[in-house]
This record gives C-alpha cells, structure tokens and sequence, in this order.
C-alpha cells in the first residue's frame, strides 16, 4: 500500500448489525443490510451514494455477488477477498486503493454470521487437510493451544497471565451496553473453567455470537462534508505466513510483525504514538502475541506486559475497550467490530470506556490461525 497517500481515506460511518442471538431465519445477508442501513444513517448518506461493495463471510461462497443483488447495486465494484477474521482490516486497505484510482467513490465493507443460531459446524465447515485432520484437533482452538504452549515453553508465560487478558476485556465489557457477557470474571474463574484445549479454557476462547455490522469509506475530501468528523486512514499492512497451524513458521513470531512495520512506515508513526489498541482477541494468547509483534513490548514479554492492570480500564494501555471477542461479540469473524470499536473511541462516543483525547488507534485482525495478519491504523485530524 505504499503507493497511497497518508489519510487519503477516511472512515465516517460504523454500525452493528442486532448482535448475539438473532431472530429467527435472519441470514447474513439480513445482517450486512441491517449494519449497513444503520452505518449509512451514522454518516448522513443514503444507499444511492454507495458503488462500492466489499463483504465476506463464511455461510455465502458469493458473498459480494449475493450483496449485490441483496442491494440491488448491479453496477458497484465489488471485492470478496476473504482471509478469515482479518478480512475487513484488507478490505479497508483495498477500499482505500480502489477509491484512490477511482473505481468507486463510496464503499461499504459488511459482514454478517448466524453462526450461533444455526450452529457452528453449519456456520463454518472445515476443509479436510491431510496433514492435520488425521489427527482430529479441535480446531481452531487446538491451533492456538499450541501457540500459547510454545510460548509458555519459550517464555515462561502463565496461565495466570494468560487469564489477566480474559479479566481485563470482562471489565471493559462491562462499561459497553452492547457487550454478551457482563459477568465479573477473575484470574480463578478462568483457570478453573471447563479446560477446551490445554492451556485453554473455555474463558481463554472466544464467545460464540450471531452478528455483524458495516463501517462506511469514502475519500478525505467528501469526508469534510459529511455527517460526523471523519477518521482518517493513516497506514495499512498486512501479512500471509501459512494457512495451516502446522506451517507456521514459528508459534511465538505472527505475521504482525510485518504487518504491523507496514501501517507504521505508511502512518508515519510508531507504538508509542497509538493511544487505542483494538486486537483480535479470539484466544486470550491472540493478545500477548500481538502486543509483542506490534511493539508494545519485546518479544516474550507479554504475559508480565499484561499483569497487574496495564490493560484494565484505568490501566496505562487502553487494549480492547468494547470487551473485545472474548467478552463483546465474535460472530465468527470478528475483525470488522475493531474497526467500529477504533472509529468510535476517536470519535469520542464511547461513554463510560471512552479513552481521553483518543487521536490515533490501531485495529488488528487475524485471520486463520494466527495464519492472515493485517493492521489498520486510524487517526482524528489532529493526526493527519
């Protein structure tokens, strides 16, 4: 993405889509048109302004194609790209390409999943790989089992530690009126859960939600004109590094240290310059890696970077402030809902957990396991 220019785009409208459990025969698609409505209407344009589709989601293998005629918006550039819960990260970099060489003015990235309604396995159905399937792993969570052991191994992280991410995302969760589970939860109630894949428990894994939502891109300068302050897109990057778990090249290193250099070089910025972090917690290990491979810590130092209350609201970093997968949502793909948490934050409408004088966030994907990384960072106009 070195080709586009700093803050060339812009975000300026976000929504979800109902969230949890939603009504009965609702489809993804009802989902993306719901969240999209609903973003359209945070910015102040209508659908006629829309010529730009860019979707994925698991239950449609056409999604774009489906949106389309969903919409009826026949002559939108469209774009699938779909590499898991990082998707959406992608698809605000494409967006912002495609508006900078001006295929479309307006774009729409959506994502829709019942998947808690109609069950996971009818949700997402899993490819048979003959290197790993034999084997039986539960995945993914066995994928990120092995992540999170290797870096117990290497580092001498905790399970403890581990558990302090959980922690802190239910106490974030429990300032956000949206989030599923609001209980309070301590570092005991997450080792003594139902254990899913060791080091894993059930509180170490992700919720499993319906939802889905919509964040509206358009230019820098049609921005200035619209509903609410634009937030600016000030660099991207991602990163590919295996598909399968048992191609990784290595189960401490993600793909986020490249992604991550990329969206800073192009934002002109560093780690210590971003004043949100919006990561893809899907595992409580998700947030210890990428902490260290975006440079908030060294490597091997996230499970002492996140104990004692540096993450937690009123914490010295402001990490997963709508609760996060863990505790808000995850319909499956969760990467979307960062970019709405992130927009939210520099926008200051996040009540109770609103992080002062937010001028700059980073929303991270991931895709895969631990396989598709990609960065997103986004600042107010004081950033620019």
């Amino acid at each position: 993405m070195s080709g586009l220019t700093r803050g060339c785009a812009a975000i300026v409208g976000v929504a979800e889509s109902d969230l949890g459990a939603v009504a009965a025969l609702m489809s993804p698609l009802d989902l993306m048109a719901q969240g999209i409505a609903r973003a359209l209407d945070d910015c102040g344009l209508t659908l006629k302004d829309v010529d730009g589709l860019f979707c994925a989601t698991t239950q449609a293998r056409t999604s774009a194609m489906s949106l389309a005629e969903y919409l009826r918006l026949p002559d939108a550039y469209t774009d699938s790209t779909i590499v898991g819960g990082s998707s959406f990260e992608v698809h605000v970099a494409h967006a912002q390409a495609a508006i900078a060489a001006g295929l479309c003015t307006v774009a729409v990235v959506a994502y829709g999943s019942t998947q808690r309604t109609v069950g996971r396995r009818a949700a997402s159905a899993r490819e048979y790989n003959p290197y790993e399937t034999p084997f039986k792993p539960f995945l993914p969570a066995t994928a990120y089992a092995m992540a999170a052991s290797r870096h117990m191994h290497e580092f001498g992280t905790t399970r403890e530690q581990l558990a302090e991410v959980a922690v802190a995302a239910r106490q974030w969760a429990q300032l956000n009126p949206a989030a599923w589970e609001k209980k309070p939860l301590t570092v005991a109630d997450v080792l003594g859960a139902r254990m899913v894949s060791y080091p894993l428990t059930v509180r170490d894994c992700c919720l499993v939600t319906d939802g889905g939502g919509a964040v509206i891109v358009t230019s820098a300068e049609r921005a200035k004109s619209l509903k609410k302050a634009p937030v600016y897109v000030l660099g991207c990057g991602q990163s590919i590094t295996h598909a399968s778990i048992s191609s990784m090249p290595d189960l401490t290193h993600t793909g986020a240290i490249r992604s991550g250099a990329e969206a800073y070089k192009m934002a002109g910025l560093a780690a210590k310059d971003i004043d949100v972090l919006a990561l893809y917690d899907a595992f409580t290990i998700n947030t210890i890696l990428f902490l260290e491979d975006l440079g908030f810590c060294a490597k091997g130092e996230g499970g002492p970077f996140v104990a004692g209350g540096r993450i937690v609201p009123g914490g010295s970093l402001a990490v997963n402030t709508n609760g996060g997968g863990l505790s808000y949502c995850h319909p499956g793909m969760y990467g979307l809902f960062l970019l709405i948490e992130a927009t939210r934050q520099l926008r200051g409408e996040c009540g109770e957990r609103q992080v002062k004088d937010a001028k700059t966030a980073l929303a991270h994907g991931n895709g895969g396991v631990l396989s598709a990384q990609a960065t997103v960072i986004l600042g107010t106009e004081a950033a620019l």
